[in-house]
């Protein structure tokens, strides 16, 4: 059974890198965002943030790393919306094959769109002043962590997708999830620039601990002073814990949302 759902999904993979091949314009979000990112909050905002210590160069990769995985929620959410509406899911249902093969497919091939813009994101910010001052294996560990958010972001944004079933809808709704995520939480700028309220809702906001476990792995600023709660006093772990539990989630929740989708095809 195993080897049965790993034969589909690595054919529904390939499908997926063949079509990228063919549009190459789908690498335009994942290349061209990224390079905006950087020089926006790198050198626009840069100038007006202030850090308990280190550069803001070095402070805001691991924010901006972290807005674009999350932008896999769209991405992948759209993707899935317009196989269902363009009659792919129809098909593959009139197939032996099996469900999560098609969710495995569609979100691994979008982890690859995520390495791609890694590696963008990673170009740029070494031309802007961005440095790792950590050893290669606490790097490798932060970029590791940072695919494993992005994986994460596309099983939220294929049941995102499943459910609202219009790509338009789905925009709006991955949207308003990803924003607040973002920007309530200490990935642009640190705790101590935001006002009491938001301090409190930041500092308990995954996305926070998500980025202070990048910075730590990679030797750069945390912006974190005085008491902090508890899961950014053990960032890495806390992190993985998050992302894992919320994958045990998602996956029996898109599998079943799937299910019922393509019923109603």
């Amino acid at each position: 059974m195993k080897t049965y759902i790993l034969g589909d999904s690595y054919a529904l993979f390939g499908r997926h890198m063949h079509h990228l091949v063919r549009m190459p314009q789908r690498l335009l979000s994942v290349t061209l965002m990224p390079i905006m990112f950087v020089i926006l909050f790198g050198y626009l905002f840069g100038s007006s943030m202030t850090l308990p210590s280190g550069e803001y160069h070095d402070y805001i990769m691991a924010g901006i790393f972290i807005q674009v995985m999350l932008a896999s929620v769209i991405n992948t959410g759209v993707g899935v919306a317009e196989d269902l509406n363009n009659g792919l899911v129809d098909r593959f249902r009139s197939m032996p094959m099996s469900q999560v093969s098609v969710l495995l497919g569609r979100t691994s091939s979008d982890v690859v769109l995520n390495c791609i813009s890694c590696a963008v994101m990673s170009g740029v910010g070494l031309m802007i002043g961005w440095r790792i001052d950590t050893n290669p294996i606490k790097a490798l560990e932060g970029f590791l962590l940072l695919i494993l958010l992005g994986f994460t972001m596309t099983w939220l944004g294929s049941l995102v997708g499943l459910l609202i079933r219009e790509p338009q809808g789905v925009n709006a709704v991955a949207m308003f999830i990803t924003m607040p995520a973002s920007f309530l939480s200490a990935t642009f700028y640190p705790l101590a620039n935001l006002p009491g309220w938001l301090q409190s809702i930041a500092q308990w906001n995954p996305m926070t601990t998500l980025a202070t476990a990048l910075r730590e792995l990679w030797g750069n600023p945390t912006g974190n002073v005085g008491d902090v709660p508890l899961p950014l006093r053990h960032p890495v772990l806390s992190s993985v814990l998050i992302l894992g539990v919320l994958l045990v989630i998602l996956i029996p929740l898109t599998t079943r949302a799937y299910e019922r989708a393509a019923a109603k095809v």
